[in-house]
């Protein structure tokens, strides 16, 4: 499956597929090279009624957060741009409501990773986790930066001492690379995991995916 798909047929074929959630990032919003929401509107209005939506990139500020407050999607994901804006995690919930945000924690040996993965910050992943999970955010998005693209398997020991330590649902983002690596997402009791790179490289389908998921 190319990467260079038009989006919103991408979107519809995953749809058709079985997905039930999509997680859709504005990479252009990311690195503050313009936007992306007709885009995503045109996706929100093709496939909304079918699948739940999870949207982020770029949401640093709460005029940010402001711009695309009108969206129809399920969830608002804040970067690690809460780590020198701790304000911003009580703006989003004000606007959009506990339910429909979530906080992505990239992490490099343990300690957040900010701007882009570029910087490493003095502040451990799982305290940032449950001072987030403590403001009322019930859903975060961890990715072990040293796994991710990988395909040798997410952190799941530390995204489950995560979840257990904050008390919010964590995701698992990156290093998925096998349908084993599945079946450990189940026996986990984790809130999930996104798929890109296995599904677009055609390692497994999502309806192989599902089926490895229900096996347990």
């Amino acid at each position: 499956m190319p990467h260079d798909d038009d989006p919103v047929a991408l979107a519809e074929r995953f749809v058709v597929q079985g997905a039930k959630w999509l997680h859709i990032v504005d990479l252009d919003r990311a690195f503050g090279d313009g936007d992306n929401r007709d885009l995503i509107g045109r996706i929100v209005t093709r496939v909304g009624s079918h699948v739940q939506i999870q949207f982020g990139g770029g949401l640093r500020t709460k005029a940010k957060l402001e711009e695309v407050r009108d969206l129809e999607v399920a969830r608002f994901v804040l970067g690690t741009s809460v780590v020198t804006r701790p304000e911003l995690v009580g703006q989003a919930l004000e606007l959009f409501g506990a339910g429909r945000v979530a906080v992505g924690i990239d992490a490099r040996d343990g300690m957040v990773a900010v701007r882009g993965w570029r910087e490493t910050s003095s502040l451990f992943a799982r305290d940032l986790a449950v001072r987030v999970a403590g403001e009322g955010v019930r859903t975060l998005v961890y990715t072990d930066i040293g796994r991710d693209g990988m395909l040798s398997g997410p952190d799941f020991v530390g995204a489950a001492a995560m979840q257990e330590l904050s008390g919010a649902g964590v995701i698992v983002n990156g290093g998925i690379g096998s349908l084993d690596d599945l079946l450990r997402l189940r026996a986990s009791a984790l809130a999930g995991a996104m798929l890109g790179r296995p599904i677009y490289e055609g390692r497994f389908t999502l309806a192989q995916a599902f089926t490895a998921l229900l096996e347990l």
